[in-house]
């Protein structure tokens, strides 16, 4: 054997690792593999990897590597508006909501959420957590029944108590818990993935919402599932969504859509819209239609600011 056969590295396709993205810090990342957790980079300026893709990664030595190919995705969840986007995780089962009845939740911010997981097939559970505040416990429950009217599970608990009821629930799945700063999601993580140890904070009563505790998304194996850990949410934009999109993400409008008088109805004014009567009807609430016409109207907007949507 020759001194430059003997010096010649494997293949790549041998050295290579398998593994899936644990959480993004700008254009590093963190990789859990059968080797364990690698920092790793990729080539060149590309970074559009969410937590809970899948990976292959040349290993470079001393736990670091660069991530050579991303596997297909089974779903993706994103934000986006006229000009950013925002990769929030990929490959997910269900998305957990928590909302909570102090410092107050958007009712529109959830109809985000699920419009989101609809529209890439991701099963959707929403948790009413600090189910202990009994003064504002009823009008909490009472703003959510347009969800639990749905088919939406809605599931009641304190953080603070413990998440055992939650547990079921995440069971061989792989799960995100989204929703806005303050509604005790760093708490309820705390409860499921004790390791974890994530930081909370008090809510500023001054603002009404909590203080940004976690700055990325980040994976906590469980079991034969995951569990990842997102930002606060305050805002949710789906521009990236077309009109028939957003229409059959709404899963209240499915019975009726394709049966209005005009094909191109937008449900506006147009006469014999099937939508509109059944709002009029009472079939759809009109809080959720409202939600539609904002979001809706929001896309639009960020179209014409930017035709390349």
């Amino acid at each position: 054997m020759s001194q430059n056969a003997r010096r010649s590295p494997l293949p790549r396709t041998e050295a290579r690792l398998s593994g899936v993205i644990a959480a993004a810090f700008g254009r590093h990342f963190e990789v859990r593999t059968a080797m364990g957790a690698m920092r790793c980079h990729t080539r060149g300026k590309k970074n559009a990897y969410a937590c809970g893709d899948e990976v292959d990664i040349a290993p470079a030595g001393d736990g670091l590597g660069v991530i050579e190919t991303l596997h297909p995705r089974r779903n993706l969840l994103w934000r986006s508006d006229a000009f950013r986007q925002k990769l929030i995780a990929a490959n997910l089962s269900r998305i957990v909501v928590v909302v909570a009845p102090e410092p107050g939740f958007s009712s529109l911010l959830i109809s985000r959420c699920l419009a989101a997981a609809e529209s890439e097939n991701i099963s959707a559970l929403i948790v009413l957590n600090k189910a202990d505040l009994a003064a504002s416990l009823p009008a909490a429950r009472e703003r959510l029944q347009i969800f639990a009217t749905l088919g939406y599970p809605i599931l009641e608990l304190s953080a603070l108590a413990g998440a055992d009821t939650l547990a079921p629930w995440l069971h061989r799945e792989r799960s995100i818990l989204v929703g806005q700063s303050g509604m005790g999601k760093s708490t309820l993580l705390n409860a499921l993935v004790p390791e974890a140890s994530a930081a909370t904070a008090e809510i500023s009563g001054a603002l009404n919402s909590g203080r940004h505790t976690t700055t990325f998304s980040r994976l906590y194996p469980q079991g034969d599932g995951w569990l990842i850990d997102s930002p606060g949410l305050q805002v949710f934009g789906l521009a990236h969504l077309d009109a028939t999109a957003l229409e059959t993400a709404f899963v209240e409008f499915r019975p009726y859509l394709g049966q209005c008088r005009f094909r191109d109805c937008r449900h506006d004014a147009e006469p014999g819209c099937e939508l509109r009567a059944a709002v009029d009807a009472g079939l759809i609430a009109a809080r959720r239609f409202e939600h539609f016409q904002i979001i809706r109207a929001e896309i639009a907007a960020a179209r014409r600011a930017n035709p390349g949507w």
